[in-house]
């Protein structure tokens, strides 16, 4: 029972230290938008604010960004019922991909107008790397920490990283080849992960019909 408890209290704390980890990488987001504010000098208000409107946009990219990035780290995380040593080390990972995120935001808000095939390809590698982390995540709970019993959906959501990886890593060659291209992939690419329940349940479905249908079809000797 105490063993329990134990493994318990340290799944907790590692949900603890990475939600802060998350609110801190969300907050320095703003910071780049903050300061718009003192290299305008004394221009007008509203001329600075049309004038930055590129970091605003950029800024809530990177917001929504790292908020996909929890909502689907507490869901996986949510299957693991114990943790050990290597755990801490996949889930630094993970972490260490979401606090580099302001920088790569920082660097497409300042060069998105002159540089903007360079600057979106340095912010889609961290999108690899999300990518490549969430399954390496995803994987390991999968395997090793995940009870056998309900872990169907957790399924899918490891085949969605995986396939997100090859996606993404494409998509950084896309940009520098077609920067309109490539953020409408980017655009595509946010909607499963921001959804990833309903998606991993529509694949679940679609699978279950297929059985189905087949099972149906077998000839009876």
């Amino acid at each position: 029972m105490e063993h329990r408890e134990h493994k318990t209290k340290q799944l907790l704390r590692l949900e603890t230290f990475s939600d802060g980890v998350f609110a801190i990488a969300i907050t320095l987001l703003i910071l780049e938008v903050i300061q718009t504010l003192h290299s305008g000098g004394r221009v007008p208000l509203r001329d600075l604010l049309s004038a930055n409107w590129k970091s605003m946009l950029v800024f809530l990219v990177g917001f929504l960004t790292i908020l996909i990035c929890w909502i689907n780290h507490h869901l996986v995380l949510s299957y693991a019922e114990k943790t050990d040593s290597t755990f801490f080390w996949v889930n630094g990972f993970v972490l260490l991909v979401v606090t580099f995120t302001p920088f790569p935001t920082a660097i497409l808000a300042e060069y998105l107008e002159t540089e903007s095939s360079l600057a979106l390809a340095i912010f889609g590698f961290n999108y690899f790397m999300m990518s490549l982390s969430a399954y390496c995540y995803t994987a390991y709970i999968y395997s090793r920490l995940a009870p056998k019993e309900g872990r169907d959906l957790l399924n899918y959501y490891k085949l969605l990283y995986k396939y997100s990886i090859i996606y993404t890593f494409v998509a950084i060659f896309i940009c520098l080849l077609s920067v309109p291209v490539a953020m409408f992939l980017y655009f595509v690419f946010f909607i499963p992960f921001a959804f990833p329940k309903e998606v991993a349940l529509r694949l679940s479905q679609r699978k279950y019909k297929r059985k189905k249908r087949r099972s149906t079809h077998v000839p009876t000797p």
